[in-house]
């Protein structure tokens, strides 16, 4: 190692990391653990909006069959719009991803890889 110069030391230390990550073996690549933990976050993000939705669906079905006085009929129809919602979230988030949250394909002749956050 060169002391005279003023980075020589961080210099050393990156190269023996660069080697030290490079000997590790079993270890997938960087990009393929970022893909799985995207698709997991996905999975995830896919099957909490569905919980999400029956719940509270059926929470308000409660709500409106002890204020009227239906006991069951609320919760019923409460519980299966939920998963009407729920499997229209799931739609959306499916044939959105790759797109960031809140953003759309833009409709006409424009470019197909464009993207649009307005309404």
């Amino acid at each position: 190692m060169d002391e005279d110069e003023p980075g020589a030391s961080l210099k050393a230390l990156g190269e023996r990391l660069d080697r030290a990550r490079g000997s590790r073996h079993g270890a997938p690549p960087r990009s393929e653990s970022v893909e799985s933990q995207n698709a997991l976050a996905q999975g995830l993000r896919i099957g909490l909006e569905l919980l999400a939705a029956v719940v509270v669906a059926s929470a308000i079905g409660w709500a409106f069959d002890t204020w009227l006085g239906t006991k069951p009929a609320g919760i019923v129809v409460g519980f299966f719009l939920g998963i009407g919602i729920g499997m229209w979230n799931v739609y959306r988030a499916v044939t959105g991803m790759g797109m960031a949250v809140g953003m759309k394909r833009r409709n006409g002749s424009e470019d197909k890889n464009s993207w649009d956050d307005e309404d």
